[in-house]
Order: C-alpha cells, then structure tokens, then sequence
C-alpha cells in the first residue's frame, strides 16, 4: 500500500485557509472603502437640511431684508432694530433652521429690547447657492458686514450661533471684532463630531466641510457663553464644555439640567444670556428705559476717562 502524502494535504489545507482569509480581508476592506465613499459624496446631505420656502414674518417689528454675499449670492434674512443702547444679535440657525418656526426666541429678544439680524445660508429659506462650509463664513461675514453698515457699533454686536451655525459664528467673532459671543449647543468640529457617532472612519482626513471651531475658539477677543442642555443627544454637552476650555477669558460654560438640543430656549437659556451679558458686555451707549439689558460698562464713557 502506497504511504500517505499528509505534509502535502496540509500544505493545500493551509493554502486554501489563507486565501479564504485573504479574499475576506480583500473583501471587508472593499466594503470599507465604499461605503467611506459613499459617506464622502452623500456628506452634504447629512450636514445641511435646508428648506427652500421663503416666509414672511407675522410680527410687525420683524422685518424680511436680502443680503448681498462677496460671491454673488442673496440671502434671506429677518431683522428687528434694537432700542438704543442695546445688543444686536446677529445670529446663525442650525442644520434644520427656518426663522418662521423661531418666534419664541424673537419674542424673548424683543421683550428685552434687544434687536437681532438672523441669517438664513445659502440655499436655506430662499437664499440663493448651495450650502458649504466656505459658503457658510462667506453669508456669516456678509451679516456683520450689513449690520455695520448700518453704523452698528460693533460693540453693540453680539455673534450668536446655534448648533450647526457655531461653526460659523466662532470663526466670524475670531476674526472680526464684537461685543461678544453666544454659542447654544456648539460642537469642537464637525469632524469629531462624525467620528463619534461613526468611530471606524478617519473624518479628520477626508471630511470636507469640517468646521473646526476647535481651532479658532482660541483667537477670540471677546467674552464667550457655552450653554448646552444636560440632556442632548445630538451634540453631547462634553463639545461645549471642552470649547470653554480651549477659549481666553473671559469664557463662561453653563449647562442647563434636564434640557434637549432643541429645547433650550424654553428651558430657560435667555436666563442665562442676560446676565452673562450684564457681567461682560461693554456697551457703545448707555442703555434706553425700554432695554431690559444693562451692559457692565459704556465703552464711550471708558474713553472719556482716558
């Protein structure tokens, strides 16, 4: 009887063992590069959900106006003056926004005579263009700009963004001068931010709208609130803690128990803007009767004294 050829049948088993390993490790990092393509190419469509329709206001100290962008697009966006010697809020919506489904937070300005500029993006509201990150910076600029050619004292100016729109509203007061910064359930970057809820994708590398507030928080000259909600699932609270961390002072992080992402307002966040206010901010002008702010000094009678 012939001998048996184990070493060569082992040999094949080995063989056939490691192709079936190396055709499923070819296959899963197929599948993984795919799918990080697709994420790359459908990226716009997780970030921005912006609606076309443009709405009027109902309020008549509400007034619709059109922003003219550097790049030659037009912007919708809602104004309300303030009474004299009180902020202006120039202010950045989230992902989702539309200034029609926001008149709690216009009323709670306007009771306390403050006046706002809200800046619906590109794309968003019946702005014209698509959406971007650099898109984005250029409509927030385009705000400030319109608010100081209204001979807006950029003391006056408070820079407020919320969610999506603390990306551009930390870079806007990093490089522009204001009276302060407001930031209502910021994250540290969009990149980190996907990378938490998808941690098996590098997003640092390849996302390209990434919003790295991270990286400008540090250049402010201007006191910064971070309010967050205990209870937000959509940008955890950690995001606007570590900002503070990252920021000069003065910075102030507060966050508000039992609060959602989307529920701020209602749970008691312009409590928390006022007096942050009445502590940091330097007015141009001394406050009128009607202005329920009161700044912590007058930058004009600081000049005085100099």
């Amino acid at each position: 009887m012939p001998a048996r050829n184990t070493s060569t049948r082992l040999s094949f088993r080995r063989t056939g063992w490691t192709t079936r390993l190396r055709d499923i490790l070819l296959f899963s990092i197929g599948i993984y590069v795919l799918l990080g393509g697709l994420l790359w190419l459908s990226e716009p469509g997780f970030i921005y959900h912006p609606s076309s329709e443009r709405v009027a206001p109902r309020e008549d100290w509400i007034h619709p106006v059109r922003l003219n962008t550097a790049d030659g697009e037009q912007l919708t966006a809602w104004y309300s003056e303030a009474e004299r010697g009180c902020p202006t809020f120039l202010f950045f919506d989230g992902n989702a926004g539309r200034p029609e489904i926001q008149s709690g937070r216009w009323q709670r300005l306007h009771d306390q005579g403050a006046g706002f500029l809200a800046v619906y993006y590109r794309g968003y509201s019946g702005s014209t263009g698509e959406p971007s990150e650099e898109g984005l910076h250029i409509d927030a600029q385009a705000g400030l700009s319109w608010l100081l050619r209204r001979d807006i004292d950029p003391n006056d100016i408070v820079v407020h963004g919320f969610s999506l729109g603390s990306g551009p509203a930390v870079r806007l007061a990093a490089t522009n001068a204001v009276g302060a910064l407001v930031l209502e359930a910021p994250y540290l970057s969009m990149s980190q931010l996907a990378g938490e809820k998808l941690p098996l994708y590098p997003f640092d590398l390849f996302m390209r709208d990434s919003f790295r507030s991270d990286l400008w928080i540090g250049a402010l000259d201007e006191p910064l609130l971070v309010v967050h909600g205990s209870e937000d699932r959509l940008i955890p609270a950690d995001h606007g803690a570590a900002l503070v961390a990252l920021a000069p002072e003065p910075s102030e992080f507060v966050e508000i128990n039992g609060a959602d992402h989307a529920t701020l307002v209602r749970d008691g966040f312009y409590n928390e803007v006022w007096p942050f206010l009445a502590r940091n901010w330097t007015a141009s002008t001394s406050p009128g009767r009607s202005c329920g702010v009161q700044p912590v000094s007058i930058a004009r009678e600081n000049s005085a004294l100099h």
